[in-house]
């Protein structure tokens, strides 16, 4: 049997009751940070105040608000907005093993659609977060899709099975929305490898495509019931049938993949961390100054050289903020010089400092390996000083991971620095109140009004 069918029976079925007090801490550390990350968007992100123009000039009923920039639009486009914001920096959470951003789609697409609905619960709202979440995960940890953007194709049915649990559809609608969400599912690397904003916009894309996906069902549209594993299912026909099919349903209901959600505390991708990690403690413990510096190694995986490390002279001279953020020489140049990344560190005249340029010219990126070809997290980075010293570090696992996981007070101080560049001013008890209600967001009687309060 497809395992449509066993999501779509735990989707409808599963209640807040069900789900383990610590899944639940996380989940909302996931909207917290997600919310954040879509604040800092409104101004720092390039391409994201146009999606935002773009749909407001569209109209229509107004139902569900863009966060930041205010106004309400139909559910489907706030959450076409709202999900490319969340993914418009880079930084945002990613899933430890699945390598996906699961997030930036189920919970724009929960916000949108509880606004629709109206006066929909904190409870309702954490489990269709986690519902959304646990879909999109599951199905990348089962099989990754060559070319594909696996945030983007699989956000598709996350986001459709976070909609319909808001919605309360049934496990045939249920069944039904995820077959349409396959309809739609779509998203390529090449967008990542071009440096190209459709890295953040298929995000939106994705958001959008569930909420439309569920609303549909709802509607009584059919879509295919054998949509993941049927002759021209999901993995016979991206994957060419090579999955992991057990992954897809093992412990479904008992084990949630929010708990491998991994946090960020820099705005670029995942890849980067441990390298990042490793370059802030040497030049801190050893206080190692820019010019200490003779050269920089870091070593990768085959993947995380390929994406991350080349070709070298493109990547020492990044020409814009995404070229800047899948990259190592410029990240840990950076790490170097300012003793920090953070978010004004990826503004385009940030990314053309010539004291970050000059070590970045030192940097190399080589193959270790030792480490599994696909795995972007570990990293070792080698300085070597004028003094003729080498300092070695390695870094299995970035901060911010499920076994080094950020505190929640540091999360709390994350959304705060990112919603201080929001595009409008937001008082400062709008924020502190928002928190409030995230953290216990299972006492609210409406979550709408947490996203009221951002825009």
């Amino acid at each position: 049997m497809d395992a449509s069918f066993a999501f779509a029976h735990n989707v409808a079925n599963i209640g807040f009751e069900d789900i383990p007090a610590d899944v639940v801490k996380i989940a909302k550390l996931d909207i917290l940070d997600t919310l954040g990350c879509a604040l800092a968007a409104t101004t720092l992100a390039p391409g994201c105040r146009e999606v935002a123009d773009l749909v407001k000039e569209g109209g229509g009923k107004e139902e569900s608000t863009i966060i930041g920039y205010g106004g309400k639009v139909p559910s489907w486009m706030a959450a076409l907005a709202n999900g490319t914001l969340a993914h418009g920096l880079e930084y945002d959470e990613c899933h430890l093993t699945a390598q996906v951003h699961s997030g930036v789609t189920s919970v724009p697409a929960s916000f949108a659609v509880a606004e629709r609905v109206g006066k929909v619960s904190g409870k309702t709202f954490l489990t269709a977060v986690i519902m959304g979440i646990d879909v999109a995960a599951r199905l990348a940890v089962g099989g990754r899709v060559r070319g594909f953007h696996p945030t983007t194709v699989y956000g598709f049915f996350g986001a459709a099975a976070a909609a319909s649990k808001i919605l309360g559809l049934d496990e045939q609608r249920v069944q039904h929305a995820l077959g349409i969400a396959y309809s739609q599912a779509a998203g390529n690397t090449q967008a990542q490898i071009d440096a190209s904003l459709m890295k953040r916009v298929q995000a939106g894309f994705a958001a959008k495509g569930g909420v439309l996906s569920a609303l549909l069902a709802q509607k009584g549209i059919t879509g295919a019931v054998n949509s993941l594993e049927g002759e021209f299912g999901l993995y016979n026909v991206y994957n060419g049938g090579k999955y992991n099919a057990a992954a897809l349903t093992a412990d479904l209901g008992k084990k949630f993949e929010v708990s491998n959600l991994s946090f960020k505390p820099y705005p670029s991708p995942r890849g980067t961390h441990a390298s990042i990690d490793a370059t802030l403690e040497l030049v801190r413990e050893n206080d190692i100054k820019p010019d200490d510096v003779v050269s920089i190694t870091v070593f990768k995986s085959a993947i995380g050289v390929k994406v991350l490390g080349s070709p070298i002279e493109k990547k020492r001279r990044p020409e814009n903020v995404v070229e800047a953020q899948f990259n190592i020489p410029y990240t840990v140049a950076t790490a170097v010089v300012k003793r920090r990344v953070g978010l004004k560190d990826f503004l385009p005249e940030a990314i053309k400092d010539p004291a970050v340029l000059q070590i970045a010219d030192r940097v190399s990126v080589q193959l270790y390996p030792e480490f599994p070809e696909q795995n972007y997290h570990p990293g070792i980075t080698e300085i070597k000083t004028r003094i003729g010293k080498v300092y070695r570090k390695l870094v299995k696992e970035p901060y911010g991971n499920p076994d080094h996981p950020i505190p929640e007070h540091q999360m709390i101080e994350k959304f705060m620095e990112c919603a201080s560049n929001a595009i409008k001013p937001l008082p400062e008890q709008n924020l502190k109140k928002a928190v409030a209600m995230i953290m216990k967001l299972e006492e609210l009687d409406d979550a709408g009004d947490i996203i009221r309060l951002l825009a």
